[in-house]
């Protein structure tokens, strides 16, 4: 019997406001433990919630680049349940009404496009933290109450690949856009995968399991793999209905299994209710135009990248790859470095060189510096062999003096015609036989002139030299 996968996400996106979304603590990441607590967001008696506006602003800006509804009205509620690092044994959710529904994201999976739905985007409260130690366990309150988007997509992937593709999509617009940093080794953008399995062609959704808490592309992928693999095979055996029961399972990323944590609540085993501390929310005309304002997707800039700079759109795609890549290019060209020279320079040489744990934002090599090396490209001050070792020395030393580096290690171009035509005349004067042969059809030979020329004539442009010995031959 052939399967076919369903999977749904939930991604949880903890949003960059200054402040937690019903307190004024920070939500700085990295502080000594339970640091930015108040009586708020510790859940003390008679401590009262205050919305955050900028969570609510950042919520709307998502909803726009997803094409999603925006609920002018909607209410948060209390999601009841116990847990060590929940301090008031409830958490404050949205649920009957959430503040965005009924979005998309178009994903293209070896060369096939999909359109995922997106089901609802809500605002909550984040939980702190418990770390273990041993036989001990301790509680970091610093993260509780911090604001996030829990973003719910409709079961539409069929595999790990759509999955991931899926992920990074959302990943990329949530940056792009500026409401996270999405930080998946901070927590920053965490992923809940609902994943089913069916005979090819039947319609019923069978029981999903929710493999919980993931913050990683690729252990998301192993995970879900493995998950189907373990239902497919229950299946077969004839055990399914007895082994893959609704549940919640953990990951485990050193022996690569998913492990059952605790069975899968439903929505009344939350017991929900509206929160009687919170007002229902309602956004005025002039919060929904700030927060529709919104920065380039994208989609976009890849699309205008080939549009106005004349780019490959494989090129583009990787421009667009990370917002810190496509600001690094976007600057480069605010310093006067050609389109296609920056993709190449960037893209292929810089990045190729960069190993392990060093990336374009601590390699020590500005934009600027790069811009630098390109634009003495085109002008013909350094050939491109020359610029190679340029690079090599800027990367090896963090950064550098491009201008400085070119006279220093004497790689400047000599430009002088009258120079270059002298060697041309003498090495064509001394291989007149060869001129003859190249003549009669030899074309091959030409390389051997250039390579003469240039071994003679120290520092010359490549370029100029090939254009003097055809005019001259």
């Amino acid at each position: 019997m052939k399967f076919e996968t369903v999977i749904g996400l939930e991604v949880h996106v903890q949003l960059n406001t200054q402040t937690k979304i019903f307190c004024s603590c920070a939500t700085s990441f990295g502080e000594d433990p339970n640091i930015n607590v108040c009586p708020t967001c510790l859940g003390l008696p008679g401590a009262l919630p205050v919305l955050n506006r900028e969570a609510v602003k950042k919520a709307i800006s998502f909803a726009k680049a997803v094409d999603a509804t925006i609920n002018q009205n909607s209410i948060f509620a209390r999601k009841n349940y116990f847990y060590p690092d929940l301090p008031k044994a409830y958490q404050i959710s949205q649920f009957e009404i959430p503040i965005v529904e009924k979005g998309k994201i178009e994903i293209e999976v070896c060369g096939e496009k999909k359109v995922i739905g997106i089901t609802r985007a809500h605002l909550e409260e984040d939980a702190g933290k418990n770390i273990h130690e041993g036989e001990i366990s301790k509680v970091d309150l610093n993260r509780a109450c911090t604001p996030l988007l829990e973003i719910v997509s409709e079961p539409d992937m069929s595999s790990a690949d759509e999955a991931i593709a899926y992920l990074k999509k959302l990943h990329s617009i949530v940056r792009f856009i500026g409401i996270s940093d999405a930080n998946m080794q901070e927590g920053s953008f965490r992923c809940d995968a609902n994943v089913s399995i069916r005979p090819k062609g039947d319609k019923k959704l069978y029981t999903r399991v929710e493999i919980k808490n993931l913050n990683s592309f690729k252990f998301i992928s192993k995970a879900i793999e493995y998950e189907v693999e373990r239902q497919i095979e229950a299946w077969e055996d004839g055990v399914y209905e007895r082994e893959v029961v609704q549940e919640t399972r953990l990951f485990d990323t050193n022996k690569g299994v998913t492990r059952s944590m605790r069975g899968k609540e439903e929505a009344a085993d939350y017991r929900y209710f509206a929160d009687p501390d919170l007002l229902p929310v309602f956004i005025d005309e002039a919060l929904m135009q700030e927060g529709m304002q919104i920065k380039e997707l994208p989609d976009e800039k890849k699309e205008r990248y080939v549009r106005d700079f004349g780019i490959k759109e494989s090129d583009a795609e990787v421009l667009i790859s990370s917002l810190e890549l496509s600001e690094y290019f976007e600057k480069m060209l605010e310093y006067g470095a050609s389109p296609k020279g920056s993709v190449t320079w960037l893209t292929t040489e810089l990045l190729g060189r960069l190993k392990g744990e060093i990336n374009i934002m601590n390699c020590g090599i500005s934009s600027e510096m790069l811009a630098t090396l390109v634009k003495r490209i085109s002008e013909e001050k350094i050939s491109g062999k020359s610029a190679k070792e340029i690079l090599d020395v800027l990367v090896e030393q963090k950064g550098g003096d491009v201008d400085h580096l070119i006279v220093s290690m004497g790689l400047e171009q000599v430009n002088d015609d009258t120079m270059i035509l002298q060697v041309i005349n003498e090495v064509l004067k001394s291989n007149a036989d060869k001129v003859e042969e190249y003549k009669s059809g030899k074309d091959k030979l030409f390389g051997f002139f250039v390579g003469q020329v240039m071994k003679n004539a120290k520092g010359a442009s490549p370029a100029r030299v090939n254009q003097l010995l055809k005019e001259k031959i």
